[in-house]
């Protein structure tokens, strides 16, 4: 028994024409009819870096029985010169979040995957308290099961007030063990309600990792990096999605 959680989460290549660029992370979301590709706005495009791809690629699994077969699935990026994917904003500025709408009719007929719904996101404020034990499930470094195509879990826990928007951004701090291509990952917490019965995964979407966080004053030579990581609320997504 595969746990469906990691069955809602892929790795995400992105490619500009034939040139493989990076790694990153991502996940499921159901809204509906409608199935979306979840993930960091700076894997789809990131303008400091100059990384511009034109198109991504995620793997799916196509045999409930045998976990090694897999297919390739590619999702375009622009279509006609324009965008096709939504990302977040509020008055504090732009949200590091990203959806893109896959098409089910393009997915191969004995695919195998799980997608995090609306009622996977908690609005019981008052239950995520400093401390609360969460997960952060994805591809760090593209470190993953190879033979099953699987992310792997980290442990973290909440580091900030889950009732306010960190320094007044749309996000909240995770104290976690992160590296690059954990990006776009679902921060994720044990359901001990049965708020989700009927639901396959049995985990509350807290939120969508973006990056570590570090201050710039620090001694590099004597002060170890904070360790920190923000991770902008899931919340997003239902303004993201129709």
């Amino acid at each position: 028994m595969i746990e469906p959680l990691l069955l809602a989460c892929v790795q995400i290549t992105t490619f500009r024409q034939h040139s493989r660029l990076t790694n990153a992370s991502g996940f499921f979301f159901e809204r509906g009819e409608h199935l979306y590709l979840v993930t960091s706005r700076h894997v789809l495009r990131d303008a400091p870096s100059r990384h511009f791809p034109d198109w991504l690629e995620i793997e799916i699994h196509t045999d409930a029985d045998n976990m090694a077969h897999s297919s390739h699935y590619a999702i375009p990026l622009y279509q006609d010169g324009r965008s096709l994917w939504r990302q977040g904003n509020d008055t504090a500025g732009d949200i590091d979040v990203a959806v893109i709408e896959i098409d089910r009719s393009r997915l191969p007929d004995n695919a195998v995957w799980f997608a995090f719904t609306p009622a996977h996101i908690d609005t019981a404020l008052e239950r995520v308290e400093v401390g609360t034990p969460l997960l952060i499930v994805g591809f760090p470094l593209g470190f993953h099961d190879t033979l099953h195509h699987l992310p792997i879990a980290r442990q973290a826990i909440n580091a900030s007030s889950f009732g306010l928007r960190f320094q007044g951004k749309g996000y909240f701090l995770t104290d976690a063990r992160t590296h690059c291509g954990i990006s776009g990952a679902p921060v994720v917490m044990k359901s001990s309600t049965n708020a989700l019965e009927g639901e396959a995964v049995s985990w509350l979407l807290l939120g969508i990792h973006a990056a570590r966080l570090d201050i710039g004053p620090r001694d590099r030579s004597m002060d170890e990096k904070l360790g920190l990581n923000s991770a902008w609320f899931a919340n997003i997504l239902l303004t993201l999605t129709c």
